[in-house]
């Protein structure tokens, strides 16, 4: 096929110089004092002109005079051509003319100018869609030819670019005349003044004017008056006079000082046969492209019109009984997030940073934020950011709770019609990013651990990639990091400093009144250091033993502190608070429920996140007795649990059943409750383990995805040295096997490579090298490389493995079979047909033996043979295959499985290659119907297939069908990758082919 080409989506531009050196401008010494006598003149012509109809015109041309010009004498030569009139009708026929006129003169000392470049722009806006709704043309492409200062009121945003920001209602035409603009040749128009010198002096001087200008249209000229600033916003100023925000925008030079480039005598002259092709060749590309931009503009109407709005609530954020204060900070976010000044059509992300220690209640602030303007926002959410892991598990959930909302949305439909964690976040972030979504916000909490340059932190990750792309929505970040400062507005929480407010914690966590009037307690409170955590702590402390008084409290306190002091000298007086006050609370909870005082130990050893019961449950019968009693059943788990929670040291983290801990009361159980445990280390890791579902258990991915955060804690207790000092018993090599099975599924290849190899060698100790699980392990260790891109270290495992099964098991077992067809693939992928080919007919000769022909395994290996011969252009056997797989899928299945689609969509492709084209059409068809059905009619699949039959009548010289067939795999794909995927481009390309191709074909014809 020939080589694809991308259409361009922005205005063709064309920018004309003259190539003579412009006039000097007189200095201000020779500039009259006064202006002129006054001059009798007529009253300058406005508004569109009718130059001619044109013949069946497709599109209109639209002239537009310069300073001091005039909507026909500008484009008039000496001998009396307007060469909009008598020389461009016969060199484009199917164009209609217009030329525009509007008051420019700025040196008639009779007629000061009353009007400022901004109504220039309006009105010429305005007659254009009078004129254009009138004659029932508002979709016709346009092409501005602009001279001088005309350049700057096509260009200018109250123009082509007010008009692109206009509403779908009142301001439906004005945006109309942005999406019809296909092309501007701009003659002699500056784009700034660059080295200094004023645009509007510029414009007087290449106009060659040399008597005072009007200063109402000359102070809108200045580099650095408000209206010329506006316009900078949208076009970069350069002293070349190119367009810059238009990529394409092509200068060419025209032998004629700046007045006479707009003149042309002869239609042989050089100046007419240039600017004349130009339009040539925008009006034939014009139809074609302004179809592609209303396309674009319906897609949009409809999204503006779409409900984004969802359900408030926060399941899985920390729960706020009682928050207090911080209105100056409330007010602050509220200042940036809703600001009372703001304009309605100004759409931007905005982003702001909560900074401050842990346990200093940025959380608490988010939340509270949201929760009290909740009714501003379609759609809140908070995301748990301290892991990359945590947060793409986040990412999930959003996603499922965004798609039982809005089942109808593509992006969210395909969110879930794929497990693959990357698909999920990038199919998410898009749908914050659909056009008119633009009222959500998103609360990444605890985003401690960023990456930033010289940072080695392995498990330190990049925010950036998990925002939203498009440039609205509202982000909120709390951190402890300085490093994400730059990502928005900076708010910094600090300690509560208000007194009072300290007080209404300490009652409202503690039960307590008049508590200010105590003297212990204001001691106490004073301690605290307005630090809601730890005032939050001790409240929770005094609820459950009301007969303490605050002056025996503060007295535990300061022993406390000075145990603290005494052996962490070194630990920061904000953390003796907050320790000294929770290692009050354990000693409370070990005098009253060993069971929970131990689970908090054991806490440790897992991620602080998500702890729930099951978890634990999986590995009854591997911990020690008191273990066994604590989960013994869920009753017995949560009376323990419970005592935690009243404790204030956990709470509930949300619909799943789970339990979480704040980040710095983890921290504090792993570095100072006690020394690392190795015993408690290996529970952990065998509560885990056993928790790893198959992936035959129904959604599993959701469980592996909760298990991940706590099989990293896991990993990382295990590389402890007092951990390895003692050799690994049969259950942990078989949790480093479960874990390897784990990360291999969530594609952390890394991770899953190490436990691969510990469970390997583990085994090898323990039961010799060719033992099945030895031989399992090492066979998994091929899927993983293979999956690595290391396809000889494949190869190896695949080969050992085999020996090995065939050894032990027989040379047609289901083990042996399964790495007989891995080799085949892995073949395959080196190119090793033959020796595929070898491997495909083993595996298949040993199913049916094993299995029966018909069984769904059986035909997975026969439609691998399909795919092969076809790659060998063996078609006959490729179809045999492909025909044997479908009519044994079809009675598996059932006539609309993906499975049989996937053989239809590939037989349609064979019967192509046989160039059966009817029956390729039939099989395309059939897969079309199927998938639209079972995947919805924008899944990637369904994609495929459409793009397959675009293919099949572009060959078939069906080039309008064709482009039908692309044109909804470009749509599709827009929403599914986003406009600047590959697979977006290419659909693009496909259309400007076949859109090229017909042009062709129609001037053959």
């Amino acid at each position: 096929m020939p080589t694809s080409v991308v259409p361009s989506v922005s205005p063709l531009v064309t920018t004309v110089g003259h190539s003579t050196t412009p006039l000097a401008a007189a200095s201000p010494a020779e500039m009259p004092s006064v202006f002129a006598p006054a001059q009798v003149s007529r009253a300058q012509p406005t508004g569109l002109l009718l130059i001619t109809e044109g013949i069946d015109s497709v599109v209109d041309i639209i002239a537009v005079h310069g300073l001091n010009g005039h909507r026909e004498n500008t484009w008039t030569a000496e001998n009396g051509i307007n060469w909009l009139r008598d020389f461009l009708p016969s060199s484009i026929p199917n164009a209609r003319v217009f030329s525009w006129g509007y008051d420019a003169n700025t040196h008639s000392a009779s007629q000061i100018n009353s009007q400022y470049l901004y109504d220039y722009a309006r009105t010429l806006v305005s007659d254009l869609c009078r004129k254009r709704h009138l004659t029932k043309t508002r979709k016709r492409p346009i092409i501005f030819v602009a001279h001088s200062l005309g350049g700057i009121v096509v260009k200018s945003r109250q123009a082509l670019i007010h008009s692109a920001a206009a509403g779908q209602d009142a301001l439906e035409e004005q945006r109309s005349i942005k999406v019809s603009t296909h092309g501007i040749i701009f003659m002699g128009t500056p784009h700034s003044g660059g080295n200094g010198v004023h645009l509007a002096t510029l414009l007087v001087n290449v106009a060659s004017i040399f008597v005072k200008a009007d200063n109402k249209i000359l102070q809108h000229l200045e580099r650095d008056s408000e209206w010329l600033q506006t316009q900078s916003g949208q076009y970069a100023e350069d002293s070349t006079a190119v367009l810059l925000a238009i990529a394409d925008a092509e200068p060419i030079a025209l032998p004629a000082d700046h007045l006479r480039m707009v003149k042309f005598s002869l239609k042989e002259d050089e100046g007419y046969e240039k600017i004349s092709e130009y339009l040539q060749i925008m009006t034939e590309e014009a139809r074609e492209n302004i179809a592609i931009h209303w396309s674009e503009e319906e897609r949009t109407r409809a999204c503006a019109s779409e409900d984004f709005s969802m359900v408030f609530g926060l399941p899985k954020a920390p729960k706020i009984s009682h928050f207090v204060g911080r209105e100056a900070e409330l007010a602050e976010m509220e200042r940036i997030f809703q600001p009372a000044n703001k304009s309605p059509e100004i759409i931007e992300q905005k982003v702001m940073i909560l900074h401050g220690l842990g346990g200093i209640g940025k959380t608490q602030l988010a939340i509270a934020f949201v929760k009290r303007h909740r009714d501003v926002y379609t759609a809140i959410f908070w995301l748990n950011g301290q892991t990359e892991d945590t947060l793409r598990s986040a990412f999930e959930d959003m996603a499922r709770r965004l798609y039982q909302e809005h089942p109808n949305s593509t992006l969210l439909r395909s969110a879930m019609g794929t497990r693959d964690i990357d698909d999920i976040v990038d199919l998410t972030k898009r749908w914050f990013s659909v056009r008119g979504n633009t009222k959500w916000m998103l609360v990444f909490d605890n985003i401690d651990n960023p990456t930033y340059p010289g940072h080695q932190d392995s498990q330190a990750y990049d925010l950036k990639a998990y925002l939203p792309d498009a440039a609205q929505g509202n982000i909120i970040v709390t951190t402890r990091s300085s490093q994400l400062e730059n990502l928005g507005e900076t708010l910094s929480v600090r300690k509560i400093g208000d007194v009072q407010e300290r007080f209404e914690i300490l009652m409202n966590t503690s039960g307590r009144k008049n508590v200010s009037h105590d003297v212990a307690a204001r001691e106490l409170v004073d301690k605290l250091d307005g630090l809601p955590l730890a005032l939050a702590t001790t409240g929770a402390y005094l609820k459950q033993v009301p007969s303490i008084s605050f002056s025996t409290y503060l007295d535990h306190y300061e022993k406390s502190w000075r145990k603290l002091q005494e052996t962490s000298p070194r630990l920061a007086s904000y953390d003796k608070a907050l320790y000294s006050t929770w290692d009050l609370s354990f000693k409370l909870i070990r005098s009253r429920n060993e069971s929970a005082a131990i689970l908090l130990l054991l806490w440790a050893y897992f991620d602080n996140g998500d702890l729930w019961f099951e978890l634990l449950a999986s590995a009854a019968k591997e911990g020690p007795s008191w273990f066994s009693l604590l989960v013994a059943d869920e009753l017995n788990f949560n009376r323990v649990i419970s005592v935690l929670c009243d404790h204030a040291l956990i709470e509930p983290s949300g619909a799943l059943g789970g339990y979480g801990m704040h980040s710095c009361v983890h921290a504090w159980t792993t570095h100072f409750l006690s020394e690392f445990d190795p015993s408690m280390a290996r529970l952990a890791l065998l509560c885990v383990s056993l928790t790893v579902p198959s992936e035959e258990d129904p959604d599993y991915w959701v469980v592996q995805r909760r298990l991940i955060p706590h099989a990293n804690k896991c990993l990382v207790s295990i590389q402890v040295p007092s951990y390895l000092q003692s050799e690994a018993t049969s259950n942990e090599v078989r949790a480093f096997y479960n874990l390897g099975l784990l990360y291999n599924t969530q594609d952390k290849l890394k991770e899953a490579e190490e436990m691969y190899q510990r469970a390997l060698k583990g085994y090898e100790k323990i039961q010799g090298s060719e033992h099945t699980s030895v031989l399992n392990t090492v066979n998994n260790l091929g899927v993983l490389y293979e999956k690595q891109g290391k396809l000889k270290e494949a190869e190896e495992m695949y080969q050992r493995a085999l020996k090995g099964y065939e050894k032990i098991q027989g040379s047609e077992h289901t083990s042996v079979l399964n790495t007989v067809n891995n080799l085949g693939v892995l073949y395959e992928k080196q190119g090793k047909l033959k020796e595929a080919e070898e491997m495909y007919q083993r595996a298949l000769k040993g199913k049916e033996k094993t299995w029966g022909s018909e069984h769904t395994l059986t035909l997975n290996t026969v439609h691998n043979l399909g795919l092969l011969y076809q790659k060998q252009d063996k078609l006959k056997e490729a179809e045999e295959m492909y025909q044997r797989a479908l009519k044994g899928n079809e009675k598996a299945w059932g006539s609309e499985h993906t499975s049989v689609l996937g053989t239809v969509n590939n037989l349609g492709i064979l019967y192509e290659k046989q160039d059966k084209l009817k029956e390729a059409e039939d099989m395309y068809q059939r897969a079309l119907k199927g998938k639209e059905k079972a995947c919805g009619s924008e899944h990637t699949s369904t994609l495929n297939t459409v793009n397959n039959l675009g293919l099949l009548y572009e060959y078939q010289d069906k080039l309008k069908e064709a482009e039908k067939m692309y044109q909804r795999v470009l749509k599709g794909s827009e929403i599914v990758y986003g406009p600047d995927h590959l697979e977006t481009k290419r659909a693009a390309g496909n259309i400007a082919r076949v859109i090229q191709r017909r042009s062709q074909l129609e001037n053959m014809g």
